[in-house]
Order: C-alpha cells, then structure tokens, then sequence
C-alpha cells in the first residue's frame, strides 16, 4: 500500500527537519520546501495526500500560498495545516476564510500534530459510506467523498464536505455548532464555534441559489432544510 505523502512548507530548516524526522517515523514519505514557488509547483506534480503550511519568505502568515493553493485545481480540495508562528485569533480565522482546514501553532506538541495529521488522514482517504444521500438539489456520494447539486460537482474542502455531509444524514435537525466541531474536528480548536460558522458561509456560496438549504437557528446551530 503507498504510503500518504505530506507536503511540508516552513522558512525555518529546524521545523522541516523535525517534521521529517517525526511524519518519517510515524510511516509517512515526506516532503519539504523554503519556497512557496516550489510548494506550488510540487503541489501541482505530486498531488501530495495532506499539505502542511507554515509561513514563508515574504509570505509570514502563508496565506499567499494558501490561496494560491485554493484556486489551483490540483490542490483545491487537499487538505492544509496551517502552522502559524504565533496565536493571533483574527489572522486564524482569517486562515480559515482562505481555506484552511486545520491550524496548529508553533511550538506545538509533535504527538497534537502528528494526532491531526492521522485523523484529517482517516478521513480524507477513506470512503466514508457506500450510500448516496439526496436532499433536495443535494446528492452527497459517501464513498467517492464528493457532492453533487443539481447533478454538477461541487468544489469542497474536507471539512466543508464533512460539514455538509453531517447536515445532510439529518435534514430537518438543528445540529448544535458544539455538535458540528466536536463531530468534525474532535477536540478543542483554535476560533472555537467561529470555525464552523466561517466553513458554514463558505458552503453556503458553494451552494449558490440553493444557499438557504442551510438555516441558521440563532443561537444553537445550523439545520439543513427540508423542502418538498
């Protein structure tokens, strides 16, 4: 079986030979890069499993690289752990606007990292159902991990397909943003419930016309709407 390949991008060699040393151990192949010219470049060719960014040369927070990486059709929907230098809540949140999926900051525990590396792993390369659901314009294809509206494909990141996905298995339930991080991320984050209204907002344009599909129930959560 291959091996998952994840992509590491960091200005900083002590952090890319620790983030080696350690993905090595755990049955990774790694590989790394100072440049966010080359990250997009081997990003685009190796089609790596899960992509983990720090920040670069003239690019401190690594948001240029991210977007870039967001708007390619290579690595639209790869997964991407941001390694910020330092907490700054607004520019996290800001990070997940982008696209992020993941964050974790510097210095961090290898064992945290190397538990959501695994975990956006499981996810991202497993099927997660044989089943189709269908809601409305909706049609969520477990086992390929894809969505479908109107019968055309719709360009999500893991969470956000996670996200629709969850909603979509109970239309008609609110679903508590406690409920959504804790089922979808699985510990506490950074951004706390603001994480999953951002990837909310960013379903909702995904959806186009069909955006209303998620209500808000003030307060509490989210639900999918049932329509006849």
């Amino acid at each position: 079986m291959q091996k998952p390949l994840i992509l590491c991008a960091d200005d900083d060699q002590n952090t890319l030979d620790l983030l080696n040393d350690h993905l090595e151990a755990s049955g990774y192949e790694v590989m790394t890069t100072k440049s966010a010219q080359e990250l997009l470049s081997i990003a685009g060719e190796a089609r790596p499993s899960l992509i983990l960014l720090g920040r670069l040369p003239a690019d401190f927070m690594g948001f240029d690289a991210l977007k870039a990486l967001r708007q390619s059709p290579e690595t639209a929907t790869t997964p991407i752990i941001l390694l910020p230098a330092m907490y700054d809540e607004v520019q996290i949140v800001l990070g997940f606007e982008l696209g992020a999926d993941d964050c974790v900051v510097k210095p961090f525990g290898v064992r945290e990292l190397l538990a959501r590396v695994k975990a956006i792993l499981r996810r991202s390369l497993r099927g997660a159902s044989d089943d189709l659901i269908c809601v409305g314009s909706l049609t969520i294809d477990g086992e390929n991990y894809e969505a479908f509206r109107n019968g055309e494909k719709m360009v999500l990141t893991l969470k956000e397909y996670e996200l629709l996905k969850l909603l979509a298995s109970s239309p008609g339930k609110v679903l508590t943003r406690d409920f959504l991080l804790d089922r979808i991320w699985g510990y506490e984050f950074y951004g706390e419930t603001r994480t999953v209204d951002v990837h909310i907002r960013h379903i909702r344009q995904k959806l186009g016309d069909d955006a209303d599909m998620i209500e808000t129930v003030r307060g509490v959560g989210y639900k999918l709407r049932v329509t006849a």
